[in-house]
């Protein structure tokens, strides 16, 4: 696989990484073990990522209908999250990986909250990778959340009703000042997109396979984005060849 300097990997991907509970079933083990199997793939994935000049990654990590599973099964994620954002905050210093976090926060315990300002202060200024993990998120709840917005805004005549663009909107979208996703990766054979990205996903490339999450190997990830290289993003025009 070729670096990113010549422009044909993407510069975004977003990743929905399904199918922990699956593969935990397969092998016979309670589903917290393929969360956090899941967790070890998403890191291997994410140095695979930095390695090849990708500058941005998103990754569905917990959804707003994700609170609906057995309380056990969102205690244990809520324990992995705090774990990961422990560990990686060293690991993202030495990496020189910038971590954010979109979604709505106000749902976590006070504790987690403060430990995601914790590691988004710390990396703010790393510049190698940008990793992205959506928790508490939905594209719905993040459109009405920026809706609401909008709308203070006109009250308080910060903005005009004219002054409403797609560029305006993107402002106020839990991912303003990082680029939409080129390239959309799916696993484990669901073919949706889950209420994941759904503006921002408008005009990416699309991936599914039917590969369970933690078997996901940097092979798979690397055949993917040779599937990419193969594509021809027009954007709604017509392309040259046509």
């Amino acid at each position: 696989m070729t670096t990113n300097e010549n422009g044909k990997l993407p510069e975004h991907i977003a990743l929905i990484m399904d199918g922990n509970g699956r593969w935990a079933a397969k092998f016979g083990k309670p589903r917290t073990e393929g969360h956090k199997k899941g967790a070890k793939t998403l890191e291997h994935i994410c140095d695979e990522v930095k390695k090849l000049g990708i500058k941005y990654i998103t990754v569905y990590a917990f959804s707003t209908e994700n609170w609906d599973r057995p309380k056990s099964e969102v205690d244990y994620l809520m324990k992995l999250l705090r774990k990961f954002l422990i560990k990686n905050k060293k690991d993202a210093m030495k990496k020189d990986v910038r971590i954010r976090v979109i979604g709505d926060l106000k749902r976590l315990d006070l504790d987690l909250q403060n430990k995601v300002r914790d590691i988004e202060t710390a990396t703010e200024n790393n510049k190698s990778l940008n990793l992205q993990l959506a928790i508490n998120y939905g594209s719905r709840d993040e459109m009405i959340r920026g809706l609401k917005e909008i709308i203070t805004d006109i009250g308080e005549k910060k903005i005009a009703i004219e002054d409403i663009d797609e560029s305006l909107f993107d402002k106020y979208l839990d991912t303003k000042n990082i680029p939409n996703p080129d390239f959309m990766i799916r696993t484990s054979g669901e073919k949706r997109l889950s209420n994941f990205l759904l503006w921002q996903l408008a005009y990416s490339e699309l991936y599914f396979t039917d590969t369970l999450w933690p078997d996901f190997t940097v092979k798979e990830l690397n055949h993917a984005l040779e599937q990419y290289k193969l594509r021809n993003r027009r954007f709604g025009a017509v392309s040259e060849e046509e």
